[in-house]
Protein backbone atom coordinates (compact mmCIF):
# COMPACT_ATOMS: atom_id res chain seq x y z
CA UNK A 1 0.00 0.00 0.00
CA UNK A 2 2.93 2.34 0.55
CA UNK A 3 4.01 1.68 -3.04
CA UNK A 4 0.45 2.42 -4.19
CA UNK A 5 0.56 5.72 -2.29
CA UNK A 6 3.90 6.63 -3.86
CA UNK A 7 2.49 6.07 -7.33
CA UNK A 8 -0.58 8.18 -6.57
CA UNK A 9 1.58 11.09 -5.37
CA UNK A 10 4.22 10.79 -8.13
CA UNK A 11 6.92 9.80 -5.66
CA UNK A 12 9.61 7.11 -5.74
CA UNK A 13 10.80 5.47 -2.49
CA UNK A 14 14.55 5.82 -1.96
CA UNK A 15 16.91 4.22 0.53
CA UNK A 16 16.15 1.28 2.78
CA UNK A 17 15.07 2.98 5.99
CA UNK A 18 11.52 2.24 7.09
CA UNK A 19 9.95 4.13 9.99
CA UNK A 20 7.12 2.13 11.53
CA UNK A 21 4.63 3.78 13.89
CA UNK A 22 2.89 2.46 16.97
CA UNK A 23 1.92 -1.19 16.47
CA UNK A 24 2.51 -0.96 12.73
CA UNK A 25 -0.26 1.58 12.18
CA UNK A 26 1.93 3.87 10.06
CA UNK A 27 4.86 3.46 7.68
CA UNK A 28 7.13 6.28 6.55
CA UNK A 29 9.86 6.28 3.91
CA UNK A 30 12.03 8.81 2.14
CA UNK A 31 10.95 9.48 -1.44
CA UNK A 32 12.17 11.35 -4.49
CA UNK A 33 9.76 13.77 -6.18
CA UNK A 34 9.91 16.35 -8.95
CA UNK A 35 10.26 19.07 -6.29
CA UNK A 36 13.01 17.33 -4.34
CA UNK A 37 13.25 14.70 -1.63
CA UNK A 38 10.30 14.23 0.67
CA UNK A 39 8.90 11.89 3.29
CA UNK A 40 5.88 9.75 2.50
CA UNK A 41 3.87 8.63 5.52
CA UNK A 42 1.07 6.09 5.13
CA UNK A 43 -1.61 5.59 7.77
CA UNK A 44 -3.81 2.49 7.86
CA UNK A 45 -7.07 2.01 9.73
CA UNK A 46 -10.12 -0.16 9.47
CA UNK A 47 -12.47 1.29 6.87
CA UNK A 48 -15.05 2.34 9.45
CA UNK A 49 -12.43 4.39 11.34
CA UNK A 50 -10.66 5.92 8.35
CA UNK A 51 -11.50 9.54 9.03
CA UNK A 52 -12.18 12.01 11.78
CA UNK A 53 -9.87 13.83 14.16
CA UNK A 54 -6.70 11.78 13.70
CA UNK A 55 -7.16 11.65 9.93
CA UNK A 56 -7.50 15.41 9.64
CA UNK A 57 -4.96 16.50 12.29
CA UNK A 58 -1.89 17.03 10.09
CA UNK A 59 -3.89 18.91 7.46
CA UNK A 60 -5.41 21.17 10.13
CA UNK A 61 -1.98 21.75 11.67
CA UNK A 62 -0.64 22.80 8.29
CA UNK A 63 -3.48 25.29 7.99
CA UNK A 64 -3.47 26.73 11.51
CA UNK A 65 -0.10 26.31 13.25
CA UNK A 66 2.14 29.40 13.22
CA UNK A 67 5.67 29.41 11.81
CA UNK A 68 6.99 29.65 15.38
CA UNK A 69 6.23 25.93 15.59
CA UNK A 70 8.83 24.15 13.40
CA UNK A 71 7.31 21.06 11.77
CA UNK A 72 7.50 19.14 8.49
CA UNK A 73 5.42 20.98 5.91
CA UNK A 74 2.64 18.93 4.35
CA UNK A 75 2.77 19.08 0.54
CA UNK A 76 0.00 16.71 -0.57
CA UNK A 77 -2.31 14.03 0.76
CA UNK A 78 -4.28 11.18 -0.77
CA UNK A 79 -6.93 8.91 0.75
CA UNK A 80 -8.56 5.72 -0.46
CA UNK A 81 -10.26 2.55 0.74
CA UNK A 82 -9.37 -0.96 -0.29
CA UNK A 83 -11.19 -3.93 1.16
CA UNK A 84 -11.59 -3.60 4.91
CA UNK A 85 -8.98 -0.87 5.29
CA UNK A 86 -8.77 2.85 4.68
CA UNK A 87 -5.49 4.59 3.89
CA UNK A 88 -4.14 8.12 4.25
CA UNK A 89 -0.95 9.03 2.40
CA UNK A 90 0.81 12.27 3.35
CA UNK A 91 3.77 13.71 1.47
CA UNK A 92 5.93 15.98 3.64
CA UNK A 93 9.11 17.94 3.24
CA UNK A 94 11.94 15.71 4.40
CA UNK A 95 13.42 16.50 7.82
CA UNK A 96 17.14 15.68 8.00
CA UNK A 97 17.52 15.98 11.79
CA UNK A 98 17.11 12.78 13.81
CA UNK A 99 14.47 12.05 16.41
CA UNK A 100 15.83 12.15 19.96
CA UNK A 101 14.32 8.76 20.79
CA UNK A 102 14.13 6.26 17.97
CA UNK A 103 11.63 3.51 18.68
CA UNK A 104 9.59 4.63 21.68
CA UNK A 105 8.41 7.76 23.51
CA UNK A 106 10.43 7.06 26.66
CA UNK A 107 13.81 8.75 27.06
CA UNK A 108 16.58 6.36 28.13
CA UNK A 109 19.71 8.49 27.94
CA UNK A 110 20.35 12.19 28.29
CA UNK A 111 20.35 14.03 24.95
CA UNK A 112 22.86 16.75 24.17
CA UNK A 113 20.59 19.75 23.68
CA UNK A 114 21.82 23.33 23.56
CA UNK A 115 20.17 26.52 24.78
CA UNK A 116 18.80 27.28 21.32
CA UNK A 117 16.98 23.92 21.26
CA UNK A 118 15.37 24.51 24.64
CA UNK A 119 14.43 28.06 23.70
CA UNK A 120 12.78 26.78 20.51
CA UNK A 121 10.82 24.21 22.52
CA UNK A 122 9.57 26.82 24.96
CA UNK A 123 8.62 29.22 22.15
CA UNK A 124 6.80 26.46 20.27
CA UNK A 125 4.76 25.36 23.30
CA UNK A 126 3.74 28.93 24.02
CA UNK A 127 2.72 29.41 20.38
CA UNK A 128 0.75 26.14 20.19
CA UNK A 129 -1.17 27.02 23.34
CA UNK A 130 -2.64 30.16 21.76
CA UNK A 131 -3.96 28.56 18.54
CA UNK A 132 -7.79 28.66 18.53
CA UNK A 133 -9.25 25.22 17.88
CA UNK A 134 -12.41 23.18 18.33
CA UNK A 135 -10.35 19.98 18.21
CA UNK A 136 -10.20 18.09 21.51
CA UNK A 137 -7.13 16.19 22.74
CA UNK A 138 -8.32 15.47 26.32
CA UNK A 139 -11.95 15.37 27.43
CA UNK A 140 -13.30 16.44 30.80
CA UNK A 141 -15.53 13.36 30.84
CA UNK A 142 -12.47 11.12 30.62
CA UNK A 143 -10.80 12.92 33.53
CA UNK A 144 -13.92 12.63 35.69
CA UNK A 145 -13.84 8.87 35.27
CA UNK A 146 -10.14 8.05 34.99
CA UNK A 147 -8.38 10.32 37.48
CA UNK A 148 -9.94 8.83 40.66
CA UNK A 149 -9.59 5.33 39.23
CA UNK A 150 -5.91 5.41 38.26
CA UNK A 151 -4.60 7.89 40.81
CA UNK A 152 -6.31 5.88 43.53
CA UNK A 153 -7.51 8.89 45.51
CA UNK A 154 -10.43 11.31 45.50
CA UNK A 155 -9.36 14.26 43.38
CA UNK A 156 -10.90 17.43 42.01
CA UNK A 157 -11.06 16.66 38.31
CA UNK A 158 -12.19 20.11 37.18
CA UNK A 159 -9.62 21.46 34.71
CA UNK A 160 -8.39 24.86 35.95
CA UNK A 161 -7.48 26.09 32.46
CA UNK A 162 -7.62 24.77 28.91
CA UNK A 163 -5.16 25.46 26.08
CA UNK A 164 -4.27 24.00 22.71
CA UNK A 165 -1.69 21.21 22.87
CA UNK A 166 0.27 19.04 20.46
CA UNK A 167 -1.12 16.14 22.45
CA UNK A 168 1.71 13.63 21.90
CA UNK A 169 4.85 15.56 22.78
CA UNK A 170 7.41 12.88 23.51
CA UNK A 171 11.04 12.28 22.60
CA UNK A 172 10.33 10.27 19.46
CA UNK A 173 8.34 13.22 18.09
CA UNK A 174 11.13 15.78 18.62
CA UNK A 175 14.31 16.15 16.58
CA UNK A 176 17.78 17.48 17.26
CA UNK A 177 20.13 19.22 16.79
CA UNK A 178 17.56 21.19 14.78
CA UNK A 179 14.32 21.46 16.72
CA UNK A 180 11.25 20.09 14.92
CA UNK A 181 7.92 18.76 16.20
CA UNK A 182 6.60 15.69 14.36
CA UNK A 183 3.25 13.84 14.27
CA UNK A 184 0.32 16.23 14.34
CA UNK A 185 -2.50 13.70 14.34
CA UNK A 186 -3.91 14.25 17.82
CA UNK A 187 -3.48 17.94 18.55
CA UNK A 188 -6.27 19.90 20.17
CA UNK A 189 -7.49 21.41 23.41
CA UNK A 190 -6.16 19.87 26.63
CA UNK A 191 -5.48 20.97 30.21
CA UNK A 192 -3.03 23.89 30.09
CA UNK A 193 0.52 22.60 30.48
CA UNK A 194 -0.29 19.17 29.07
CA UNK A 195 2.57 19.03 26.55
CA UNK A 196 5.21 20.07 29.08
CA UNK A 197 3.84 17.58 31.61
CA UNK A 198 3.90 14.75 29.07
CA UNK A 199 7.49 15.46 28.05
CA UNK A 200 8.52 15.58 31.71
CA UNK A 201 6.85 12.24 32.48
CA UNK A 202 8.53 10.55 29.54
CA UNK A 203 11.86 11.84 30.92
CA UNK A 204 11.59 10.28 34.37
CA UNK A 205 14.04 7.44 33.69
CA UNK A 206 16.76 10.07 33.09
CA UNK A 207 16.70 12.31 36.19
CA UNK A 208 19.10 14.91 34.80
CA UNK A 209 16.86 15.46 31.78
CA UNK A 210 13.62 15.47 33.75
CA UNK A 211 15.19 18.11 36.00
CA UNK A 212 16.21 20.10 32.92
CA UNK A 213 12.65 19.92 31.55
CA UNK A 214 11.40 21.30 34.84
CA UNK A 215 14.01 24.06 34.79
CA UNK A 216 13.41 25.08 31.19
CA UNK A 217 9.60 24.80 31.32
CA UNK A 218 9.07 25.94 34.89
CA UNK A 219 6.93 28.84 33.72
CA UNK A 220 4.44 26.19 32.56
CA UNK A 221 4.91 23.35 35.04
CA UNK A 222 5.35 25.27 38.28
CA UNK A 223 1.83 26.66 38.27
CA UNK A 224 -1.50 25.29 39.53
CA UNK A 225 -2.46 24.47 35.92
CA UNK A 226 0.89 22.79 35.29
CA UNK A 227 0.61 20.64 38.39
CA UNK A 228 -2.91 19.59 37.40
CA UNK A 229 -1.63 18.74 33.91
CA UNK A 230 0.95 16.46 35.51
CA UNK A 231 -1.85 14.63 37.35
CA UNK A 232 -3.67 14.21 34.03
CA UNK A 233 -0.60 12.79 32.30
CA UNK A 234 0.19 10.48 35.22
CA UNK A 235 -3.41 9.22 35.02
CA UNK A 236 -3.06 8.43 31.32
CA UNK A 237 0.31 6.74 31.63
CA UNK A 238 -0.70 4.67 34.65
CA UNK A 239 -3.72 3.55 32.67
CA UNK A 240 -1.38 2.57 29.83
CA UNK A 241 0.56 0.31 32.19
CA UNK A 242 -2.59 -1.76 32.70
CA UNK A 243 -2.40 -2.55 28.96
CA UNK A 244 1.26 -3.55 29.23
CA UNK A 245 2.72 -0.26 27.94
CA UNK A 246 5.21 2.05 29.70
CA UNK A 247 5.75 -0.48 32.50
CA UNK A 248 9.15 0.96 33.45
CA UNK A 249 7.54 4.32 34.14
CA UNK A 250 5.08 3.06 36.74
CA UNK A 251 7.36 3.38 39.77
CA UNK A 252 8.74 6.87 38.94
CA UNK A 253 5.24 8.03 38.01
CA UNK A 254 3.92 6.96 41.42
CA UNK A 255 6.86 8.67 43.11
CA UNK A 256 6.10 11.86 41.20
CA UNK A 257 2.43 11.53 42.13
CA UNK A 258 3.36 11.35 45.82
CA UNK A 259 5.36 14.56 45.49
CA UNK A 260 2.54 16.36 43.73
CA UNK A 261 0.10 15.39 46.46
CA UNK A 262 2.27 16.65 49.31
CA UNK A 263 0.95 19.83 50.97
CA UNK A 264 2.57 22.89 49.48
Amino acid sequence: MHATAATALNATPIGTREAWGWRGRTLGRAVATASGEGWLRLVSASADKAGGKLWEGPQEAERLMPLAVPRPRLRERHTWTEGDHGYLAELYDKITASTIATHEPILREAPDLDDAWWDSLSTALDAIATVPSDRVAVRQEYLDRAMPQYLGIPVNTTVPAWATAHGDLHWANLTSPTFTVLDWEGWGVAPAGYDAALLHSYSLLVPETSAEVRRRLGHILDTPSGRFAELVVITELLQSTTRGDNLELERPLRARLDRLLQPR
